[in-house]
This record gives structure tokens, C-alpha cells and sequence, in this order.
């Protein structure tokens, strides 16, 4: 039988990897999406960084999901080359720390520039991108976000397509529901390729909440899936509560979140109590 597995960005619990491990042990979580390694985002840490965060999650028994890059996060006009060399660098460290799936993006645009006027280079670059991480043996993920050329659920399901199951889907319906998509129709069109999901639940006026409390329809979704899946699929907890203060200015708009939190841990274990709650 398979089962939704959970794993959880646990940076927002505490920069600190070791009080991430801990907190996850606490919580019953076996696994992380790797992000943030004190105060480092993964795809900077050196070799022998990765060396030591591999050696602190197997004293905790803590597995690796995902790493959870920032590849495909910049201009398609940026320095791509460089780009290039820190994505060898991302599947390099996930190859140590045992994970099958990174993350990734597929970039924003350049300045004054449409999609279709960037599209050809997209193109380019992500096949380069799914090309290096094949050669790893690793599967590139696209995670839906504002601004970037994957930001609909219809550019979304044309990435896929253009790949013919090369590169995968990890859906976030929060982001969907912040960009102003229907998180239902989205899922929809994107299920086929969906590798895992993102768990955050946001409010279309502006506000990311735990889950269960926005328009995200996690629920729904995730029961739909699950009627059908065929393999363990990972959940991967992005609760965003505390920890995402530039959010109103990413997504254009002002909203005073309902919900509050005396700081990140306690914001976070509510996250994983809500989530609970709703499985």
C-alpha cells in the first residue's frame, strides 16, 4: 500500500542543523527538504560542509528528501554559466546526503521581456539543468512561484509536456492560491507529473496560514491523490509563518496575516500540529 510520507523544511524551525534533527525527532519526522545549513543555503556549502551536515543527519536518523535548491531562481538573462557550475555543485551534495529530487525553478524573466520572448531561452537552460542532473542520477523538480516562467498551472503543464517526464512536479497549492490560480484546476492539469507536493495554505488577499485554514484545498488534494497513488509520496511542510516577512512585497499586496507567532519554533510546531490535524 502506499502511503503520503511526510518531510518538512525545517530551517524555519531553527537555522541550527542539529536543533533542526532534534526538532524533527520530536516530532516524529524522519525526513527533511534540505534549504538552510547554519545560516548557509545548501547549494553554498562547501565539501566538507556537506561532509559534516551528512554525518549530523545520520546521528539523528534523519533522511533527505529533497534538496531544496534555489537552481532556476534568477534572471534568464544572469550569469548562466555560473549558474550552471552551482547546479553541478547542488547534485554533487545531494548525491552525499542520499537524495533522489532537488527543487528547483525555471527563472524569471528578463527585464522588459514576455514569456514568449524569453521561452526559447528557458528552454535552453532547463535543458541543460535536466541533462547535468540525469548524468547524477537525480530528478529536477519544478516548484510553481510568482514571477517565474513557470508561475501558472497552464506554463507548468507545457514544462512538463516539453519533458515528457524528465522533469517533475512539485506542486505547492499556496502559491498557486498567492499568484491568484485555482489550486483544484491546477492539480488537475499537473497530477500526472507530480513527483511530491509542498504544504503551505495561503489566503488569495495576501496571508500564508497554516494548513487547513486558507484556500489552498490541501485536503481535498491530497485525498484525491492518495485514492490513486501508486508509490510513497512525500509531503513536504514550507509552513512560512514566521519566517517569510518579504512575502506582501513579492506577491504586490498588503495583508496583516491573522495569524502570529511569539517566533519560528512556535510557529513551526503549530505548522506540523495543524498538518497533523488535517491528515
Amino acid at each position: 500500500m502506499a502511503n503520503i510520507v511526510l518531510s518538512a523544511f525545517s530551517d524555519e524551525y531553527s537555522e541550527n542543523l542539529k536543533e533542526q534533527c532534534q526538532a524533527l525527532n520530536n516530532f516524529g519526522i524522519e525526513y527533511m527538504e534540505i534549504r538552510g545549513v547554519n545560516g548557509k543555503n545548501v547549494s553554498t556549502l562547501t565539501k566538507a560542509e556537506v561532509i559534516g551536515s551528512k554525518k549530523v543527519l545520520d546521528d539523528y536518523g534523519i533522511k533527505v528528501s529533497s534538496i531544496g535548491s534555489p537552481l532556476g531562481k534568477i534572471k534568464i538573462d544572469g550569469d548562466l554559466d555560473g549558474h550552471l557550475e552551482r547546479a553541478k555543485h547542488v547534485f554533487e551534495t545531494a548525491n552525499v546526503l542520499g537524495a533522489k529530487n532537488v527543487r528547483m525553478f525555471s527563472f524569471y524573466l528578463a527585464d522588459g521581456k514576455s514569456r514568449d520572448e524569453c521561452k526559447g531561452k528557458v528552454y535552453d537552460e532547463l535543458s541543460k539543468l535536466v541533462n547535468l542532473s540525469k548524468q547524477h542520477g537525480l530528478t529536477l523538480c519544478h516548484e510553481n512561484e510568482a514571477l517565474i516562467y513557470g508561475e501558472s498551472p497552464k506554463k507548468c503543464f507545457e514544462i512538463m509536456q516539453y519533458f515528457g517526464g524528465e522533469l517533475k512536479c512539485v506542486l505547492d497549492m499556496g502559491n498557486f492560491v498567492l499568484d491568484g490560480y485555482n489550486p483544484i484546476d491546477a492539480y488537475e492539469l499537473l497530477k500526472d507529473y507530480i513527483e511530491y507536493f509542498h504544504i503551505k495554505d495561503a489566503l488569495s488577499a495576501g496571508a500564508i496560514v497554516p494548513a487547513g485554514q486558507g484556500e489552498a484545498q490541501i485536503k481535498k488534494i491530497l485525498d484525491t491523490y492518495k485514492a490513486s497513488m501508486k508509490r510513497d509520496t512525500f509531503i513536504t511542510l514550507e509552513p512560512h509563518l514566521q519566517t517569510f516577512s518579504g512575502l506582501n512585497a513579492l506577491v504586490g499586496k498588503t495583508f496583516d496575516n491573522p495569524y502570529k507567532y511569539e517566533n519560528q519554533k512556535v510557529a513551526f510546531t503549530d505548522a506540523v500540529e495543524k498538518l497533523r490535524g488535517l491528515l
